[in-house]
């Protein structure tokens, strides 16, 4: 690899980086002759005639055009697929976290598909993956053409070696992968879980702050994208794609890593969650999860999301008279949400760092027994300082229809009910 670790920052930038001086063209993208024999390839992200402002694409010059592989074969995907077939279910479910595989398992080997909607045909939805791997990927690459990939680490310390560059992440922090770029995840420290989600429509983007004014939740400028490194090796590689919820290979005799250059806006990136300014109430009223929204993709329906990515932080709660843990509720939406680090407010036990939770649409959830009754009889005159804790949640307007693999996993609590059957009966008509 040429090039030292290094980022650029910000959201949907137009950056230029080059690992060698003169390998970006000047006043033109694709020359009649490319500095250093290099090849010039666009990687587009959106329609050619998207908007400008929602156009993505970046231009490449690399020591090999992409198409230089030999013919694809479909290989067996393991737990890693698009198949949504088990009943959808309205009950609440919750899944312990993935055990460390006994055997060598990189990321794409160590990927368990767990729920999802839509796909990649009619390019809308979204699947939610867990991944354990306990080996790097070695002569091997990966890309996904379904849709881009939002993965949050849980364990362990990430790098991603990708053809526009290198990201280095660690639990606390985000990476989306662009649809279509390739990659491979190295394990510096050993093994590694986490979470995906894997987007089939729109983009990922910002979202609008509203009423919040020009600051607060994420801020554009710390989103890091990482400047351009390059492989040139020569040895056997395997190139993995994900195309239409199968997983294919093809073989190639060098590493397709080998972008010298690029321009463009349309690059993986990540992010930190411990820089998002979290807003809050600070009268009355535990406010919505919105207020927590990192990143979303848009759908067709002005208002409403195709997805969310919500972060529920280290924050501060003093609301007055108020239930301050988040109350019962019922959705229009599906909130498959995870755990990073340390414990989430609203549940007393059972919900651990790599576990997982479902509530489908309109299926009852909130505090359990034991919450509920510490959050009723709490001193509100002091602030609760929420410390050591990162929990998020994929939301999407649609059911998350479970695989058959997760209905039927070891991991699945099927006591997970019981944490609200305790909860008291404490209606008093002749008592205000």
């Amino acid at each position: 690899m040429s090039a030292t670790l290094s980022y650029q920052s910000g959201f949907g930038n137009e950056f230029e980086t080059e690992c060698l001086p003169g390998a970006l063209p000047v006043g033109r993208n694709s020359p009649q002759r490319c500095a250093y024999g290099l090849y010039a390839e666009q990687l587009s992200g959106t329609a050619f005639t998207a908007p400008r402002a929602d156009n993505r694409r970046s231009w490449l010059y690399r020591i090999r055009p992409s198409s230089m592989h030999r013919p694809f074969a479909q290989v067996d995907a393991g737990l890693f697929n698009g198949d949504f077939s088990a009943p959808a279910t309205p009950n609440q479910l919750r899944w312990n976290p993935l055990p460390m595989p006994a055997e060598s398992t990189d990321f794409v080997q160590g990927l368990v598909t767990m729920a999802g909607h839509g796909g990649p045909q009619g390019q809308s939805g979204a699947a939610v993956h867990l991944y354990a791997a306990n080996a790097g990927m070695v002569d091997k690459v990966f890309y996904n053409a379904d849709g881009e990939m939002l993965i949050v680490p849980q364990q362990g310390r990430h790098r991603f070696v990708t053809e526009l560059g290198i990201i280095e992440a660690e639990p606390h922090e985000i990476v989306v992968m662009p649809r279509g770029v390739r990659f491979r995840l190295e394990l510096p420290d050993g093994p590694v879980r986490g979470y995906v989600c894997e987007n089939f429509g729109a983009n990922f983007r910002l979202p609008d702050r509203g009423p919040i004014g020009s600051n607060g939740l994420a801020n554009a400028r710390d989103f890091l994208t990482p400047v351009a490194a390059y492989e040139d090796v020569e040895r056997p590689t395997t190139l993995l794609a994900k195309f239409q919820g199968n997983l294919w290979s093809a073989q190639m005799d060098h590493s397709p890593l080998d972008v010298v250059a690029w321009h463009g806006n349309y690059a993986p990136y990540k992010y930190d969650l411990r820089r998002f300014n979290t807003i809050g109430s600070i009268s009355f009223d535990h406010p919505d999860p919105s207020i927590f929204l990192v990143l979303h993709a848009a759908s067709d329906t002005p208002g409403v999301s195709s997805i969310d990515f919500v972060i529920f932080p280290p924050r501060i709660l003093a609301m007055q008279d108020t239930f301050r843990p988040p109350w019962f509720h019922r959705n229009i939406a599906s909130e498959f949400m995870g755990l990073v680090h340390g414990a989430y407010d609203a549940k007393a036990e059972g919900f651990v760092p790599g576990g997982a939770s479902l509530h489908n649409s309109m299926s009852g959830h909130g505090p359990d027994a034991a919450t509920f009754e510490k959050a009723s009889h709490a001193d509100l005159s002091k602030p609760d300082v929420i410390t050591g804790t990162m929990a998020f949640m994929f939301e999407t307007r649609c059911v998350l229809r479970p695989t058959r693999h997760a209905m039927q996993s070891p991991q699945l609590q099927q006591d997970y009910y019981r944490c609200w059957q305790g909860i008291q009966k404490n209606f008093t008509p002749d008592t205000p």
